[in-house]
């Protein structure tokens, strides 16, 4: 697997990472030893990077991670950390909270539930409008002034504001959804990252688990995250359905998998995109790896766009109320 460099320090990492968000629930029921096993083998496979949150599971996803790297492997670990979105107790998101106070408290909390001492990569989850994002960052610097934080990231945010802000603070990471069925960060905000050096984490590689075999045979298990998103609702499923049953065409006819061909997809868009497996068992983690060492051929590829155009995906991304809290989807 080849290599991406992260920061001014051009610290390189192999160019996928592990994002453990499914294994503290919302995709269907998790399992925390082989969450756990997980994490072990994608370390073992040489991945490095490793993405979690300090909402997920609110707190279980870090502290599973935590114990994930006890025993000496927390120095084989990128830690990539989001942070800001809070929750209440019913499990009703109620907004985020950027301020630079609010900012040093939550990485304070990950650090006691990760067991380390400083976080690799530490980054907002979304762009608080309520603050300004230089002042978000200004915090995050400080905290890398005195150690406890060793890249600055930003997740999901336009072209506009990511020129913005990179004039400012040493930007490292971009984290954004990007996959098959989401291609919106190919009008603006890909050319901004290539334009600043800046590699993109991609994540909702298969779209939440719409892009798999589950989606033919309706075995897709809801749960309250995709409960949520558009794309899951009956009609929309129905719609979307369609093609994922032409990428599964392909893909028979490759002799891979419908995972492991947009995984392969996503390989093609350029050695600057780093993939997350959102994987909570080994067997995904294994199935994605096989992905990426896969090559395809310019007759495949076109066939990908024809079966997938860029704009056929039915529902946005997520809820109305949580597209407004994503910058990304500003132009520019």
């Amino acid at each position: 697997m080849h290599t991406v460099a992260f920061g001014q320090n051009g610290e390189k990492l192999p160019a996928a990472g592990l994002g453990c968000m499914g294994m503290s629930g919302g995709y269907g029921p998790a399992n925390d030893a082989e969450s756990i096993a997980t994490i072990h083998a994608a370390l073992d496979a040489g991945l490095r990077l490793i993405d979690t949150g300090d909402f997920y599971g609110m707190g279980h996803n870090e502290m599973l991670v935590g114990e994930a790297l006890r025993g000496g492997r927390r120095h084989r670990a990128f830690l990539s950390v989001k942070f800001g979105a809070l929750w209440g107790p019913d499990g009703v998101p109620v907004g985020y909270d950027l301020r630079p106070a609010a900012v040093k408290n939550f990485l304070t909390y990950s650090l006691r539930r990760l067991r380390t001492d400083y976080v690799d990569l530490y980054q907002p989850a979304r762009y608080d409008r309520s603050v300004p994002i230089e002042d978000t960052l200004g915090a995050i610097f400080d905290l890398k002034t005195a150690g406890y934080v060793r890249h600055i990231g930003l997740s999901e945010v336009s072209g506009r504001t990511l020129r913005r802000v990179s004039q400012i603070y040493p930007i490292s990471a971009l984290q954004i959804e990007y996959s098959l069925l989401s291609r919106g960060i190919e009008a603006e905000v890909l050319p901004a990252v290539r334009e600043l050096d800046i590699p993109v984490v991609a994540y909702g590689v298969l779209s939440r688990g719409l892009i798999s075999h589950a989606t033919l045979t309706n075995d897709v298990i809801m749960g309250e995250e995709r409960a949520r998103m558009p794309r899951f609702s009956p009609r929309n499923f129905l719609r979307n359905r369609s093609l994922i049953e032409a990428l599964g065409a392909i893909a028979r006819e490759r002799g891979i998998s419908i995972p492991q061909l947009a995984f392969a997809w996503l390989r093609s868009r350029g050695d600057d995109i780093v993939p997350l497996i959102g994987a909570r068992r080994r067997e995904q983690l294994a199935e994605a790896l096989k992905g990426l060492e896969t090559v395809l051929t310019a007759e495949e590829l076109g066939a990908i766009e024809q079966a997938v155009p860029h704009d056929a995906v039915a529902g946005q991304r997520y809820s109305a109320q949580a597209m407004r809290h994503l910058d990304s989807e500003v132009h520019g």
